[in-house]
């Protein structure tokens, strides 16, 4: 299966990852909690939380962060009690756009999430106006030069739904989210280290935005990246910035 240029996309993107580095740790804290609340403090049974504390090793969040928040997911300790929330809507040139926010405050999070929309040139719609567009998966994307033909075959073998070969020469391996962990563990073993790897909400059609259009969507994505309460953001626009 074939797919689109992606290669300048995603090293953007791990830019903007990179630049919002000081809040990860408190991100991660409140997903842990969270993730611990719904489905138990038992990694091995407990998909969301296992996931979580595997993004918490790579960026080096301190063990006892960790540890103190699965404790207030639990009840054992003491703690601010989130819940989620879903915001979807559009951008520039009406590139679908969802907002996950994990939040102890409701209506200051509605508020901050429907200001950085109007602000900034988007419109928040209604829950499932956008999100039919997208696919909830694991997502591992590798270099231009990777070996194909060794990568789909250990991918398969993994258990990947799928392996799809962009314009650019990269590469992404599709994941069902439970077999996301698994999947990546078992192609690092064969060498195969992905550029980008998570658990995304993947669009089905891109909206590819350049020059003026692509700088205002960067600016109503970074206003919902600056907010506290948000924990992930997610679009159908590509921007040839």
């Amino acid at each position: 299966m074939a797919g689109h240029s992606k290669w300048a996309n995603i090293k953007h993107r791990k830019a903007a990852a990179d630049a919002k580095k000081g809040k990860v740790t408190t991100r991660l804290v409140k997903e842990i909690t969270i993730a611990a609340k719904m489905g138990g403090g038992d990694p091995d049974a407990n998909p969301r939380l296992r996931l979580a504390m595997e993004k918490a090793r790579e960026n080096n969040v301190p063990k006892d962060n960790v540890e103190r928040a699965i404790k207030r997911g639990t009840g054992e300790l003491e703690g601010v009690d989130y819940v989620e929330l879903r915001f979807e809507g559009y951008g520039i040139a009406g590139a679908g756009i969802i907002v996950d926010c994990l939040t102890d405050n409701n209506i200051r999070t509605v508020a901050e999430v429907r200001h950085a929309f109007n602000k900034y040139g988007g419109n928040m719609g209604t829950d499932g106006c956008v999100s039919f567009q997208f696919k909830h998966c694991g997502q591992l994307i590798y270099a231009p030069g990777t070996n194909e033909d060794a990568l789909m075959e250990a991918a398969l073998e993994a258990g990947a739904e799928d392996v799809v070969s962009n314009e650019d020469g990269s590469f992404e391996v599709i994941t069902a989210p439970h077999d996301f962990i698994e999947v990546k563990s078992q192609l690092e073993a064969k060498g195969f280290v992905a550029e980008l790897a998570e658990v995304t909400m993947k669009p089905g059609v891109e909206t590819e935005l350049s020059g003026e259009d692509a700088e205002k969507m960067q600016r109503l994505l970074d206003a919902f990246e600056a907010l506290d309460d948000v924990q992930e953001v997610y679009t159908n626009a590509v921007l040839d910035l």
